[in-house]
């Protein structure tokens, strides 16, 4: 799976600095020799949040099993056709319209259905920032095309969650080998026990070992 991690929704308006980032940083330098390295090389950079839980969902969607290249360029044509990505839009514009952005036949049909959700109230939106974490998962997880995966995605780019291990994304798995194994194949328990140091800031750990393989962020 693919997913621009600094791109989830470019239509949103950003939010700024997450409120724990700086307490994070702190404690997981502190905590951890990697961490202690790795942060300072960032400066100011932080993780961006987009707040538009539809747009945020879309976006995971048309990114997901294809490279960024391919995930951005199909994203720029859905916003032609649906300037402001809400779900009347979608709905709206149509299976065939959606197809031609360069989604494939099981993506449109992903999306439609994110749309439906959203438009018949089938999903709790509001509520999710008071809900826990699993619990926005389990809900996220009935619509067709989320992934635990994307769901995870969308706890730590809409909700700014600090505390998502996302065991199933390649770009975490291979930050861990790559920092802490010298290269070395990890397996979800290695990735489990290194993490067990960064409670309860892994997001934070997670996005600074994304940016060890990809320093810049794009906005």
């Amino acid at each position: 799976m693919a997913l621009n991690k600094d791109a989830v929704g470019t239509a949103s308006l950003l939010i700024e600095v997450p409120p724990y980032w700086e307490e994070a940083k702190i404690e997981l330098m502190k905590r951890d020799r990697i961490m202690k390295k790795l942060i300072p090389q960032f400066g100011d950079l932080h993780l961006v949040g987009h707040p538009d839980p539809f747009t945020t969902l879309a976006r995971s969607v048309v990114g997901q099993q294809v490279t960024n290249k391919a995930a951005d360029a199909a994203w720029a044509k859905l916003m032609i056709v649906c300037p402001k990505i809400t779900p009347a839009q979608v709905i709206k514009a149509g299976a065939e319209q959606l197809s031609a952005c360069g989604l494939s036949k099981r993506k449109t049909e992903y999306i439609l259905d994110l749309a439906d959700h959203f438009k018949a109230k089938r999903v709790h939106a509001n509520q999710w920032a008071e809900m826990a974490d699993e619990a926005v998962i389990a809900e996220l997880v009935q619509i067709r095309g989320i992934t635990r995966w994307t769901a995870e995605m969308f706890l730590i780019f809409n909700l700014l969650r600090p505390n998502v291990l996302p065991l199933d994304d390649p770009g975490l798995i291979h930050g861990i080998s790559h920092n802490y194994f010298s290269g070395e194949p990890v397996s979800r328990s290695d990735a489990r026990e290194v993490s067990a140091n960064w409670e309860p800031w892994r997001t934070v750990a997670t996005w600074y070992l994304w940016r060890s393989l990809d320093p810049v962020p794009v906005e």
